[in-house]
């Protein structure tokens, strides 16, 4: 069993303009392959609020869905603002995320800036954050290519042996 934490980024969400479909939806994935949502949160898009939401998670949980903000449009900021919190970026993730997408979407899949990153926010416990395109779609597919390795992940980062 693997602890997952959320971050929705969505302004319009935020403000109750619009349903959220994330949270439901990862809760679902999580609770159908054994793990749990221990934390989960919906932020503007701000860089202080994704922060917070961000360390917060990472305090409650072993793995982080950072969802929205990957886009290219002016208030896409999630990939930059967790980047500028991260140690070591771990690209596959955003190069396997386009790759799939591109299957879906075609070329705008291009423009997507999906990554994935190890975070400290407390100067200790070590915390894989992954950054997904906000749409339902996007994050099946991002959870579809995490969940698979989410306890080799957790156990890479505790140190454990490769076996």
């Amino acid at each position: 069993m693997v602890l997952f934490g959320l971050v929705v980024t969505s302004d319009r969400v935020y403000r109750g303009e619009k349903e959220d479909k994330v949270t439901p939806l990862v809760r679902e994935r999580l609770e159908a392959a054994g793990h749990v949502l221990a934390y989960s949160a919906i932020a503007p898009n701000e860089p202080n609020a994704i922060r917070r939401g961000v360390e917060e998670a990472c305090r409650a949980a072993e793995i982080v869905l950072v969802t929205g903000g990957t886009g290219i449009s002016p208030r896409d900021i999630s990939v930059d603002v967790v980047a500028s919190m991260a140690y070591r970026r771990v690209p596959g993730f955003g190069e396997a995320h386009r790759r799939a997408s591109w299957e879906e979407v075609g070329e705008r899949a291009m423009l997507s800036r999906a990554d994935a990153f190890i975070v400290k926010p407390d100067g200790s416990k070590q915390c894989f954050v992954a950054v997904s395109p906000g749409s339902p779609s996007a994050v099946d597919l991002a959870l579809t290519l995490i969940l698979p390795v989410a306890q080799h992940v957790v156990d890479q980062l505790s140190g454990k042996p490769h076996p």
